[in-house]
């Protein structure tokens, strides 16, 4: 049964991410991607759609967590009548194959354990082939897992349990590996030393930050995140690590978000180079380019985690989604939408990432420009919104301004190469002038939703 969202913390490798719940289960896990079907999604299901629990085999009378320091290592502390215990979860960033590690150290008095390994692939709905000999393999189709612990699970399959005691001061590593099945299991790791490095690696990429004002933990925490959500081979920032949790219960606006918009590009994009991390802010920004590279009229609002263009939507009908809010959706077909406020963000992280002295790229301002350009002919069309709304299109008023600050933008950015473009500052005062008739309720003293609308967009 699923926890409460507020329950649930991520660990990511910077490839993919492992949503953990407060009392030590790991319910979701997509692998080797982001974007993979998962192999625990007890999230989005039932025990039999796959979970990894690992806690006291006992009543748990206190529970806190935290992460270590300004790492992606969580701890989560465990009280019972008997003693404590403290689970670490983390991901080491991925050089080779990617891992799951977790450990459990005894804090306090002597606490008896219990561990369930329910491994099922394509977001729970295969059940795999499990052979045990010490070591746990897991295997269905392409995929497969391999788990190594300092305790004995029993069983064949397609589940295997472990019961165990930890006293105070004793340490017991689990490390769960991912690889494809037709290749050897990989090496064991330390799940010890794993946690020593990612946690130094965590704690030297943090303190590069350059922010210095108010809030700096949670800026630094929310830096971390954006990090833990960058696809590292491609430099694509996803916006969510999972799918199909609600907007609210028995809802269905249950939608895919693990890939990379646009806009959340360009905001983050932002975010990084105010904090002082260029190497991110390149690799987001090159990103960028080469998956908008082509027609401005063939501009998706989204796209892979690789800057793939087919996101084809689809349901699966096995999972009965979080809390009983179907359907679960993977795939998702606002791909298809066209929301004109992206250029405004676009060619403004473009003028950002200028102003802020990132490297230059001429393939970005080129990309800019022939945005500029189809703005010219398209702006007064209709188009699907930020909310992105499956209905109708409107003149939603957000995308009329966005596509003002594109226009804006663009003319900065050409009179700082020493260029005079007029249909620019025609243009920019053209859709001013068009919002403020249209887009303005005088007598509520306020902006609509869209045009004619008595709506107010959030």
């Amino acid at each position: 049964m699923a926890l409460p969202l507020e329950e649930y913390a991520i660990v990511g490798d910077t490839h993919t991410a492992a949503v953990v719940g407060s009392d030590g289960s790991v319910d979701w896990l997509c692998i080797p991607r982001f974007d993979s079907p998962a192999c625990f999604a007890r999230l989005l299901g039932t025990d039999a759609n796959g979970y990894w629990s690992l806690s006291p085999d006992a009543e748990v009378q206190r529970t806190s967590r935290r992460y270590r320091g300004p790492t992606l290592v969580l701890e989560t502390d465990l009280e019972t009548a008997d003693g404590a215990v403290r689970l670490i979860d983390f991901m080491p960033v991925r050089t080779d194959w990617p891992r799951l590690v977790r450990i459990v150290e005894g804090l306090a008095g002597s606490v008896p354990m219990h561990s369930v390994f329910s491994a099922r692939f394509d977001y729970g709905k295969t059940r795999p082939w499990v052979t045990n000999d010490g070591v746990v393999i897991v295997q269905a189709g392409p995929q497969a897992l391999k788990l190594r612990s300092d305790v004995s699970f029993e069983g064949e399959g397609p589940d295997v349990e472990a019961h165990f005691t930890v006293d105070a001061g004793e340490r017991m590593g689990f490390v769960l590996t991912a690889y494809p099945s037709w290749e050897h299991p990989p090496e064991v790791i330390d799940a010890f030393v794993a946690a020593e490095e990612t946690e130094a690696w965590w704690s030297e990429w943090s303190g590069r930050s350059t922010y210095d004002g108010p809030w700096a933990d949670a800026v630094q925490r929310s830096l971390i995140t954006l990090k833990a959500l960058t696809y590292a081979p491609t430099g694509g920032i996803v916006a969510a690590a999972t799918t199909s949790l609600p907007e609210w219960l028995g809802g269905v606006r249950n939608w895919d978000y693990r890939y990379c918009w646009l806009r959340d590009a360009a905001l983050s994009l932002d975010a990084l180079m105010a904090a002082g991390y260029l190497d991110e802010a390149v690799s987001w920004r090159d990103w960028l380019m080469r998956a908008v590279a082509g027609d401005p009229e063939d501009l998706q609002i989204m796209y892979g985690i690789a800057g793939e263009r087919w996101l084809d939507e689809r349901e699966l009908e096995w999972l009965d989604g979080y809390e009983g809010s179907a359907p679960v959706r993977v795939g998702n077909a606002a791909a298809e939408q066209l929301q004109l406020d992206v250029y405004g963000e676009l060619i403004d992280a473009i003028y950002r990432a200028r102003e802020l002295g990132m490297p230059s790229a001429p393939q970005a301002v080129d990309i800019a420009f022939k945005m500029a350009a189809w703005l010219r002919d398209n702006w007064q069309q209709p188009d699907d919104g930020i909310w992105e709304i499956r209905g109708p299109r409107k003149q939603f008023v957000h995308s009329k301004v966005m596509a003002w600050v594109a226009v804006d933008r663009m003319e900065r950015i050409a009179q700082s190469m020493g260029m005079e473009v007029p249909r620019l500052v025609i243009m920019r005062n053209e859709i001013h002038e068009e919002v403020c008739a249209k887009g303005f309720d005088a007598e509520r003293n306020t902006f609509t939703q869209y045009y004619g609308s008595e709506r107010l967009d959030a």
